[in-house]
């Protein structure tokens, strides 16, 4: 077989396998956006709203605010340095983790009460 037909075979076996993948293969992330309510910039505290905050899965629905309000999200901000500072009315992209301990500052021994952190990674939508 003459060379630049090996080459042209390979080339398009090789755009065959990427064209299955992009068809076949597995979705990309879901990205989470809710819009900001308040940020309390002392305690880096922000509370979001939104329908994706509302459509948060059960096993996360332990994440609302501890007034009870499913339709609000409130935790500690971590942010990189740098990020732009959220304020009421932004856009803002997010993933939610909930530590399994609270902080050493904040144990009690009250075992409802030592339940764990909302952390909210994420930043403002531009």
């Amino acid at each position: 077989m003459p060379t630049p037909v090996a080459v042209a075979m390979g080339a398009l076996i090789l755009l065959a396998g990427y064209l299955l993948g992009v068809v076949a293969g597995p979705d990309g992330p879901e990205r989470t956006v809710g819009t900001v309510e308040s940020f309390d910039a002392a305690g880096s505290v922000l509370c979001l709203s939104g329908d994706d905050v509302a459509a948060l899965d059960e096993a996360a629905s332990d994440v609302a605010d501890e007034s009870g309000d499913d339709d609000l999200l409130c935790g500690r901000w971590e942010r990189s340095a740098g990020s732009e500072r959220p304020s009421a009315g932004d856009e803002f992209r997010f993933v939610v983790v909930r530590t399994t301990d609270a902080p050493a500052d904040e144990a009690t021994d009250d075992p409802d009460d030592a339940s764990g952190r909302v952390l909210i990674y994420g930043a403002v939508v531009d």
